[in-house]
């Protein structure tokens, strides 16, 4: 929710949420909606990877299949705006979508949500768990935020963190964080879905 709007709570949002390979967020968002936590419609499925289409039939949802890359990914954008605007899609959840967009996209739909995989600001980009690791970090996090033209830098909606020991090694802080990243991602969209969001800047205030 940004200054100056209004919604209106008789209205249903309608979700697309975007995927690669992984599947711990998207299912966890799937079995939320199902169960009424989450008061949206999930008509839409988007990846540039066809592995998470079983996860799709099964609950019934529509999922395309869009393969991205440098060369061809204004045109495969196109393509993903069309089936946003054919859905009625309202806001788009990056479920562990490990592609970029562009800011010609953002600017035609800046309703995204992504989450990533640590504490922003710390250890953005590629493999921030080998890293933390690393660096001996003693928590780990995860960061549900607004996507904006500058990579990992828009406003933050949700965050948390969990204790990490010298006993957990790299697959375990995978593992614990795959499980805030599902949480905060929920927490984030659930906010955002009941209008509990005002964003002023490159801030945000979650309204309780």
């Amino acid at each position: 929710m940004r200054l100056g709007e209004l919604h209106f709570s008789d209205t249903v949002p309608r979700i697309a949420i975007w995927v690669s390979r992984q599947d711990h967020c998207l299912l966890d968002l799937i079995w939320r909606q199902r169960a009424g936590e989450l008061a949206a419609e999930i008509p839409l499925i988007i990846s540039n990877h066809s592995n998470l289409q079983v996860i799709a039939n099964q609950f019934g949802i529509d999922y395309e299949y869009i393969p991205i890359n440098n060369e061809n990914k204004l045109e495969q954008e196109a393509k993903q705006l069309e089936l946003l605007q054919q859905y009625n899609i309202d806001l788009v959840v990056l479920a562990k979508y490990m592609r970029i967009l562009s800011s010609e996209f953002i600017t035609k739909f800046p309703q995204v949500i992504n989450i990533h995989h640590s504490f922003l600001p710390a250890f953005v980009g590629a493999n921030p768990y080998q890293r933390a690791y690393q660096r001996g970090v003693k928590i780990i996090g995860a960061t549900a935020h607004y996507v904006t033209a500058d990579l990992d830098q828009g406003p933050i909606i949700e965050q948390e963190v969990v204790r990490i020991s010298h006993r957990d090694d790299v697959e375990d802080l995978i593992r614990k964080g795959k499980d805030l990243e599902r949480m905060v991602l929920s927490r984030a969209v659930r906010a955002h879905l009941q209008n509990r969001v005002l964003v002023y800047s490159d801030r945000t205030v979650v309204f309780e």
